[in-house]
């Protein structure tokens, strides 16, 4: 009896052995599986970095110690491979030339050249180049290296999820397919970088070196702060020159800008009057004056408003004294023709607008109004108008823009004309102008770049603000 009582507790013990083991590995399972979902769950809160670096495993930091590793680890060799010659490739680039790139950037060169004595010397310039060319390298070794993390991690979440690390054969498929717009803008992107991005940045710092007049290599171009946006508005002739032009310059774009929608909305809204006949004669001409070249257009005026012009010619067989309408003392006689001129050239693109837009709206709105006993006046502008600006006020701020870099219509009608009061400028040139003048005519580099620079800030914070403020920005779905 004893024996059966002892093989009987024997076994209980057994069994409680066996279920406290399994309860043991099952509490563990239940952990790993637990952690395995907190992992899962939290891959979409990359901003969270607490939450990274808990679910992150061990591939993933072989992989911030170095490219590709964390990959390699994944059997993704082809992958891994391609993030880890690249960073080879930078680290070779950096030890060989753009720690020195970089240096430069900061000194533009030491060394001043001397023909006479066969000294080289070191150019500023290219120094400059070269160094905004080193930094687009770090920008991209930096993305590189947020990918590369990024990319072991995703594989780490999908392992977890029970399936496998992505091979290169499906990766390639998904830029052949889901990230189809990665590969047709790689190129596109890199050519707006060189062609656009670079030449920007670099105009924008030279508006900080004095660069220019005697100071061109072989001299050395310095940095010197603020130097040139203080000569704006202290120096000598160059301040009051470029208050004169910066206030002529948007006086000049909010006239030219509001004159111009005016006359293509009012020509749009009279021919599309239903008693209006031969209405595709009548758009014909407005197209026919936008189609041909606007320098061709502004050399035609130029010679009907010269002293020897057509106009003239009719004023003094009339009896009449000739006129100077764009000589020296003309300034607001020029400024006039200046403001007629550009309608001309303009008008015709706003008016093919609006005749589009004005096609498409809805005339219930109109027979409401009649029956609520609205004049023609107030539906204009409760109607006709608000509805017409929230469909072009992308297109009115480009105008706006336009109009304030319009640098052929005085260039054209009055260039190289430069009077007392003004530093190499007239009173009708514009920003754009003088800077022309300036950087081009006579090497004031440094100076052209400030008020290149003064000219982007003017624009962006007119158009951005404007934009903003719209309808067509704050009311998106009201006429649709």
């Amino acid at each position: 009896m004893s024996t059966k009582l002892s093989l009987k507790s024997k076994t209980k013990k057994i069994g409680n052995d066996v279920k406290e083991k399994f309860s043991k590995e099952h509490m563990k399972e239940s952990f790993e599986n637990k952690k395995e979902e907190v992992a899962v769950k939290t891959v979409y809160k990359r901003d969270n970095i607490k939450h990274f670096f808990q679910t992150a495993n061990s591939n993933v930091f072989a992989s911030m110690c170095l490219m590709g590793l964390g990959q390699l680890m994944y059997k993704q060799i082809v992958k891994g491979l391609i993030y880890l010659s690249f960073e080879i490739l930078s680290i070779v680039y950096f030890v060989m030339y753009g720690g020195k790139a970089i240096y430069n950037f900061f000194t533009l060169g030491l060394i001043t050249g001397d023909p006479w004595l066969e000294i080289a010397g070191d150019n500023s310039v290219v120094m400059m180049l070269m160094g905004i060319l080193t930094w687009f390298i770090v920008v991209l070794t930096i993305v590189m290296y947020y990918t590369n993390i990024k990319d072991v991690y995703n594989t780490q979440i999908r392992v977890l999820k029970g399936g496998m690390p992505e091979k290169i054969g499906e990766s390639l498929a998904q830029l052949a397919d889901k990230k189809f717009y990665k590969t047709i803008l790689a190129l596109p992107l890199i050519g707006v970088l060189i062609f656009n991005v670079l030449p920007i940045i670099f105009m924008i710092l030279i508006a900080f070196t004095d660069y220019g007049g005697d100071i061109v290599p072989p001299e050395l171009i310095s940095w010197v702060g603020l130097e040139n946006f203080e000569k704006l508005a202290t120096l000598g002739e160059i301040a009051p020159t470029f208050l004169k032009i910066l206030s002529w310059n948007l006086l000049w774009a909010f006239s030219s800008t509001f004159i111009n929608y005016a006359l293509g909305l009012g020509l749009a809204i009279l021919l599309n009057k239903k008693c209006v006949k031969g209405k595709a004669i009548w758009r014909g001409f407005p197209i026919l004056a936008y189609a041909i070249p606007g320098f061709i257009t502004l050399i035609g005026f130029k010679f009907m408003f010269s002293v020897g012009g057509p106009i003239n010619q009719i004023i003094s067989d009339a009896g009449g004294d000739v006129i100077s309408f764009l000589g020296i003392d003309a300034k607001w006689t020029a400024r006039a023709i200046g403001l007629v001129v550009n309608a001309w050239i303009s008008v015709p693109t706003i008016m093919l607008l609006t005749t589009g837009i004005l096609s498409n709206m809805n005339t219930d709105l109109y027979e409401a109004a009649e029956i609520d006993g609205a004049s023609k006046r107030k539906q204009f502008f409760k109607i006709t108008l608000p509805f017409v600006i929230f469909s072009t006020t992308p297109v009115l701020i480009s105008q706006f823009i336009g109009n304030f870099n319009n640098f052929g219509i005085f260039y054209f009608l009055r260039g190289g004309l430069t009077l007392d009061g003004y530093f190499l400028a007239s009173d009708t040139d514009l920003l754009i102008n003088w800077l022309y003048n300036l950087s081009i005519d006579n090497n004031y580099y440094a100076i052209g770049a400030a008020i290149s620079l003064v000219i982007f800030i003017i624009t962006s914070a007119v158009s951005l603000g404007v934009y903003v403020r719209s309808d067509a920005y704050k009311k998106e779905d009201t006429f649709r």
